[in-house]
C-alpha cells in the first residue's frame, strides 16, 4: 500500500456513496434547485415600481374576489343547526321551521321578480279616454279703443283636453303626475276657411321637435266678425309606432293600423294557418294568390319581408274633427267635446320597475343574515367546547394522550416534516442495523467533500 494511503473505514462499501449519500447541499424534496439565468439583468427602479404598484392592484383585485367568494359562501346551508345540537335543543325546531319557510318565501320572491323583468320586457299599455273641449271666444271691434288691436273684430279659438280619471286604476296610482296635452300628438294641423283668410294664412300647423315645450293647450287668434269653419286634424303620438296597412294586406289579415311587430306576427300567423312555407326549404315562402297579388312574386324569402312590408305601410289616419267658429254671443259659453281613445304606459309598470330597483331593505336583510350565521357559528363553538369538557370529565389521560397525537399529526403536516419525529427521539431508533452503514455512508461522503476542497485549494495556490 503506497504511503499516505488510508485504509477505509471497516464495514464501509469499496466504491462511491449510493444516491441517498451525495455530497450535494440538502433540498427539500419536491423543491426544485434555483439556478440563476446568464442573460438575466437587474431590474430598473422605475420598473420595480411598476410592477409593485401591479402587485398592489392584484392583491386588491383578489382581496375582493376572496370576500366576494366568502359572501356566496355564505347560503341557505350554512344557517341549518347540526343534527346533534336539535336533539340537545328540542326547542330548535322553531327555528327550522322558520328557516324552512324562508326558503319558500325566497323562492316565491325571486320568481315573481323573473316574472316581472319578463313582463318589463313587453310594452305595458292600457287604454284611456282622452277628452278634447274646443271653445272660441269674440272680441267685437271698440271704436274708441287706443289700440289697433281693440279696434277690429277677432275670435280666439281654443284647443285644450285631459285624461278622464279612471276610479279603478286610481287606487293603484300612489302619485299621480298630469300628463301634458301635447304630449299625446305627434302633430297638430288647424284649416281655416280658404276663400277668408287666403292660401298662405289658413293653415295653423304644430309639429313635435326634439326641443319642443309641452304645453295643456293651443290657441289660435284671427281677425274677423263671421262664423268660420275649420277642421282639426290630430295625429297621435303613437309609442312604438303604429302603421297604416295597405287596403289589399288589411283585409287579408283583419288588422287596420298596428305596430310593426303586431303585423309581422299577423303575417306569420297567416302563413302558417295556410301552410305557406315549403316543406323542402324551410327559408322560403310558396305565395298562394294573395300574396301573389299584394308582393308580386310567387316564392319569397323570411328575411325579404321586412323590406317589402316598407312600401305597404302608411302614416296612420289622422283624427279629423270639424268645427264652426262661431262669433254669435250666445254661443260664447258653449264648448265641443270630443273623446279620443289613447294609449298610455299602465301605472303598474313604473311601480314594478321601483319594485327591481328597490334596495331599501337590502341592508337590514343583509345585516340579519349576518348575525344569524354569527349566532350558528357562535352555537357550533359551543357545541365543541360542550364536547371538549365531557371528553375530558369521562376520561382525562385518555383525553390527553389523543390530544397529543392529534397535536402532533398536525405540526407534522404543517411543517412538511419527513420521518417520524417521534421514534427519531427514542435510543432504540439507531440500534438498527441499517445505522451502521449509514454511518460510514455520511463519513466517507464527509471524506469526499473535504478532499475536493482541499485539490481546489491546491490548485488555486499552485496555479
Amino acid at each position: 500500500m503506497p504511503s499516505g494511503a488510508r485504509m477505509p473505514h471497516q464495514g464501509a462499501p469499496m466504491g462511491p456513496p449510493g444516491s441517498p449519500y451525495v455530497g450535494s447541499p440538502s433540498v427539500r424534496p419536491g423543491m426544485p434547485q434555483t439556478v440563476m439565468e446568464p442573460t438575466r439583468k437587474r431590474t430598473a427602479p422605475q420598473q420595480v415600481q411598476q410592477q409593485q404598484a401591479q402587485q398592489q392592484v392584484q392583491q386588491q383585485q383578489q382581496a375582493t374576489q376572496t370576500r366576494t367568494r366568502s359572501a356566496k359562501r355564505r347560503k341557505m346551508a350554512d344557517k341549518i343547526l347540526p343534527q346533534r345540537i336539535r336533539e340537545l335543543v328540542p326547542e330548535s325546531q322553531a327555528y327550522m321551521d322558520l328557516l324552512a319557510f324562508e326558503r319558500k318565501l325566497d323562492q316565491t320572491i325571486m320568481r315573481k321578480r323573473v316574472d316581472i323583468q319578463e313582463a318589463l320586457k313587453r310594452p305595458m299599455k292600457q287604454k284611456r279616454k282622452l277628452r278634447l273641449y274646443i271653445s272660441n271666444t269674440f272680441n267685437p271691434a271698440k271704436s274708441d279703443a287706443d289700440d289697433s288691436d281693440g279696434s277690429i273684430a277677432s275670435w280666439e279659438l281654443r284647443v285644450e283636453g285631459k285624461l278622464l280619471d279612471d276610479s279603478l286604476q286610481s287606487k293603484y296610482v300612489l302619485s299621480k303626475q298630469k300628463r301634458k296635452f301635447s304630449s299625446f300628438f305627434k302633430s297638430l294641423v288647424i284649416e281655416l276657411d280658404k276663400d277668408l283668410y287666403g292660401p298662405d294664412n289658413h293653415l295653423v300647423e304644430w309639429h313635435r321637435t326634439p326641443t319642443t315645450q309641452e304645453t295643456d293647450g293651443f290657441q289660435v287668434k284671427r281677425p274677423g266678425d263671421v262664423s268660420v269653419r275649420c277642421t282639426l286634424l290630430l295625429m297621435l303620438d303613437y309609442q312604438p309606432p303604429q302603421f297604416k296597412l295597405d287596403p289589399r294586406l288589411a283585409r287579408l289579415l283583419g288588422i287596420h293600423t298596428q305596430t310593426r311587430s303586431a303585423i309581422i306576427q299577423a303575417l306569420w300567423q297567416y302563413i302558417k294557418t295556410n301552410k305557406l312555407q315549403d316543406s323542402h326549404d324551410k327559408e322560403y315562402i310558396n305565395c298562394d294568390k294573395y300574396f301573389q297579388q299584394i308582393f308580386d312574386c310567387p316564392r319569397l324569402k323570411f328575411s325579404e319581408i321586412p323590406q317589402r312590408l316598407t312600401n305597404l305601410l302608411l302614416p296612420p289616419d289622422p283624427i279629423v274633427i270639424n268645427h264652426i267658429i262661431s262669433v254669435d254671443p250666445n254661443d260664447q259659453k258653449k264648448t265641443a267635446c270630443y273623446d279620443i281613445d289613447v294609449e298610455v304606459e299602465d301605472p303598474l309598470k313604473g311601480q314594478m320597475s321601483s319594485f327591481l330597483l328597490s334596495t331599501a331593505n337590502q341592508q337590514e336583510i343583509t345585516a340579519l343574515d349576518n348575525k344569524i350565521h354569527e349566532t350558528i357559528e357562535s352555537i357550533n363553538q359551543l357545541k365543541i367546547q360542550r364536547d371538549f369538557m365531557l371528553s375530558f370529565s369521562k376520561d382525562p389521560k385518555g383525553y390527553i394522550q389523543d390530544l397529543l397525537r392529534s397535536q402532533s399529526r398536525d405540526l407534522k403536516v404543517m411543517t412538511d416534516v419527513v420521518g417520524n419525529p417521534e421514534e427519531e427521539r427514542r435510543a432504540e431508533f439507531y440500534h438498527e442495523p441499517w445505522s451502521q452503514e449509514a454511518v460510514s455512508r455520511y463519513f466517507y461522503c464527509k471524506i469526499q467533500q473535504r478532499r475536493q476542497e482541499l485539490e481546489q485549494s491546491l490548485g488555486v495556490r499552485n496555479t
